[in-house]
């Protein structure tokens, strides 16, 4: 077992404390923590997105923020703002809530696009600049983003640019009965989010965030990711497919996944496995292919089928 896998178990057992019979939604969110990557969970009211990302939140010792998106909300409140100080007789920069280390945007989709287009900056290249002054944020830092279905009243669609910028889309998904009472166990009598207790010290996840990075990584795995983004490109239905910024994600996210598995090298089947999370939400599909119904996930299960993955020996040798 590494390090990053076990940093991996306790937050994840940690939010299955509160989380109930959601094991792979939580792997794949720590996963994403794990890459260092953005995170954007959708669903409709009520499934607990907002509440996987509290228990994400609370489970490591740094700095975490709430952002409430509604449409008066403003892009300074996000980033900051320069403020004169009548006393010193000169400006002063008040951070906004970005500057922490995961940072909690709920509803995201309920921002007006000019309020949400003031995450791309911090998202990309983790500072913000204001007034020409750039502000560099605290590392690691993480948006875990929740969204209603775009068809909702009340939302406004991501541009495509920012949805680029989330190494991963998860969607929570009903629960089965079993599940279901458990969770109202839990939230009427047990754990909540609220309580959840700290695990991992934010340096501990720093250096396993490092770790993840240093992890064995053969040319036919990386060749193997670049590949189904390149087919994803080509698909009849498929306007635009994934960019390089998509086959990187592939690969980043699959570190971190092998990570949670305690290994220290990735194999072609930890890119099939997050090939549906972190490539559908980047395709733009046809006219047609929308009138007609298709969905960016089936066509990258079709693409994953079709794309000859190598050898395992290869791989990992």
């Amino acid at each position: 077992m590494t390090r990053a896998g076990e940093v991996a178990g306790l937050i994840a057992n940690n939010v299955q404390q509160v989380i109930r019979g959601k094991p792979e939604l939580v792997r794949l969110a720590v996963a994403a923590m794990l890459a260092e990557g953005h995170l954007l969970i959708e669903d409709v009211p009520g499934l607990g997105k907002t509440t996987l990302a509290r228990c994400l939140a609370r489970s490591i010792g740094g700095q975490w923020s709430r952002i409430q998106f509604t449409p008066d909300l403003l892009p300074g409140d996000i980033t900051g703002v320069n403020v004169f100080h009548q006393k010193d007789e000169e400006f002063g920069f008040h951070q906004g809530a970005v500057f922490a280390n995961i940072v909690v945007a709920d509803e995201i989709n309920r921002g007006t696009p000019k309020t949400q287009s003031a995450l791309l900056e911090v998202m990309s290249e983790r500072r913000v600049t204001v007034d020409g002054v750039a502000h560099e944020v605290p590392r690691p830092f993480l948006v875990v983003a929740t969204q209603n279905p775009i068809e909702m009243e009340g939302t406004y669609r991501l541009p495509e640019a920012q949805l680029d910028r989330f190494l991963m889309r998860l969607s929570v998904g009903y629960p089965d009965v079993a599940s279901e009472v458990l969770v109202i166990m839990s939230e009427c009598a047990g754990v909540t989010a609220d309580e959840l207790p700290t695990v991992v010290d934010i340096g501990v996840l720093r250096q396993a965030i490092e770790d993840v990075r240093r992890s064995h990584l053969d040319r036919a795995v990386v060749d193997y990711a670049a590949r189904l983004a390149a087919a994803t490109r080509e698909h009849a239905a498929v306007r635009y497919g994934a960019s390089p910024r998509g086959s990187i994600a592939l690969v980043r996210t699959a570190q971190a996944l092998a990570a949670t598995q305690g290994r220290a090298f990735v194999t072609p089947d930890d890119v099939k496995d997050v090939a549906v999370p972190v490539l559908s939400h980047r395709l733009i599909l046809t006219t047609d292919a929308e009138l007609n119904g298709r969905r960016t996930a089936e066509i990258v299960d079709e693409v994953t089928s079709a794309t000859p993955a190598p050898a395992v020996s290869t791989a990992v040798r």
